[in-house]
């Protein structure tokens, strides 16, 4: 049987790799800190170690660590793997004397990881590759989890101990928890996944079930909550302001909702790409961030689309054209508000890209006379102004997304695809 050693400050991190390598048959120690792994390591020589490299309890660095394995003949050929919050490159050299295989800076893409320690340890872990995008980030105490394309089952053993960690590292109270289901219809096959992902939840934020809501338009997953009694009182909704807001009402009803709610909102927008410091695992894998759009796989959708650009800036006009010329979609150009509100009288857009700063009739006022006429159109906001108040502002007059300046043509053609196809 295959040993590893995990030596790692955080329990969560330790635990999870016990978790999933003993599940794969491989018996694991963990030590807490530098000394404890120096001594795991001559007591038993394990076949391969896991160390942080920014160890700072205790007086034994990793740097110790790996000296002391070096000058023992019994440990000095174990192969060693390196995670880091930070490392300079000069280090990272200085590492190879010690046996170092691999470097992985957190929070670490565990497929990644996965890979390495299958070529290192000739052992094969199956990885869940089922299509599935979660996303977990803390906005004013509420946990925001987004779930995109499916349901994959190594990614809500992640959601387990990512809930656990954003709680503590927000020292988080009372956990109140926003699941967003989108671009998923499930049905009774995913139901044991379902189930898995309702108990995940449930057990890693020890949340009371009046402090949970899903977030779906899928009728499939409201009938599985509603008729299991083990989800009593987890409300299911159609509506992000209404989950919101029932949640703050939940604990304070004396709140000024309105405000604090599109507040959450926005922040909520504004910071679900933002990394904590405090991060060991991400949730995303590794072969998703690699992964490049494959026109052919999207060119089906752009066909027949009618795009709207409304800007005053002929550079990002024309980057909205270049965009979607690659997938044959019809793009038109509008310098200003005016133009643009005077064409839709008679036309009508798939997508609209709208500027707020321009001449004539700015953004806030095209917002404002197309919901007056009820001109029912998705938007994206493309614009290079950041400020809380104005990107809230934005979102209660009902835009789809807010893209800032500088653009790159493909999160421009991403966050399109995701808009045209999205359920909410």
């Amino acid at each position: 049987m295959k040993q590893v050693l995990i030596i790692d400050e955080s329990p969560l991190f330790r635990e999870y790799l016990r978790m999933k390598l003993s599940d794969n048959g491989i018996d694991v120690s963990a030590a807490i800190n530098g000394l404890d792994g120096i001594s795991k390591m001559r007591i038993n020589p394990p076949d391969l170690v896991i160390m942080d490299y920014n160890l700072t309890k205790g007086r034994q660095s990793s740097m110790d660590v790996l000296k002391d394995k070096k000058s023992n003949p019994n440990t000095s050929n174990i192969p060693v793997i390196i995670t880091a919050k930070k490392i300079d490159q000069k280090n990272i050299i200085e590492l190879v004397q010690y046996n170092v295989k691999k470097v992985f800076t957190k929070p670490i893409k565990i497929d990644a990881l996965f890979l390495t320690l299958s070529e290192i340890l000739g052992i094969n872990f199956d990885v869940d590759e089922t299509p599935c995008i979660i996303e977990a980030h803390v906005n004013d105490d509420i946990i925001f989890i987004e779930i995109a394309q499916g349901l994959n089952r190594d990614k809500l053993d992640l959601l387990r101990f990512k809930i656990v960690e954003l709680i503590e590292l927000y020292e988080i109270q009372i956990p109140k928890i926003i699941v967003m289901i989108s671009d998923m219809m499930l049905g009774f096959a995913d139901a044991p996944n379902l189930q898995k992902l309702l108990d995940t939840v449930l057990q890693a934020s020890r949340a009371k079930h009046r402090y949970v809501r899903m977030l779906t338009k899928d009728s499939f997953i409201k009938k599985f909550v509603q008729n299991q009694k083990e989800y009593e009182d987890i409300e299911v909704v159609s509506n992000l302001l209404y989950a919101v807001d029932g949640l703050l009402s939940e604990l304070d009803r004396k709140m000024d909702y309105i405000g604090e709610k599109a507040e959450i909102v926005g922040d909520k927008i504004l910071s679900a790409e933002k990394n904590l410091e405090g991060e060991s695992m991400h949730l995303r894998f590794d072969a998703e961030t690699k992964r490049k759009i494959k026109l052919d796989d999207i060119a089906d959708a752009g066909k027949n689309l009618k795009i709207a650009a409304v800007d005053d800036d002929f550079v990002i006009q024309e980057l909205i054209k270049g965009t979607f010329k690659k997938i044959d979609a019809d793009v038109s150009t509008f310098s200003d508000g005016a133009e643009f509100i005077n064409a839709v009288e008679t036309e009508k857009f798939d997508l609209v890209f709208l500027d707020l700063m321009m001449p004539n009739k700015d953004g806030f006022e095209v917002l404002k006379e197309l919901k007056t006429k009820d001109i029912r159109m998705p938007v994206i906001v493309l614009s290079a102004v950041t400020q809380r108040d104005t990107v809230i502002r934005a979102f209660q007059m009902g835009i789809k997304s807010y893209l800032t300046k500088p653009l790159k043509p493909e999160d421009i053609l991403v966050k399109s695809m995701e808009i045209l196809r999205t359920n909410f």
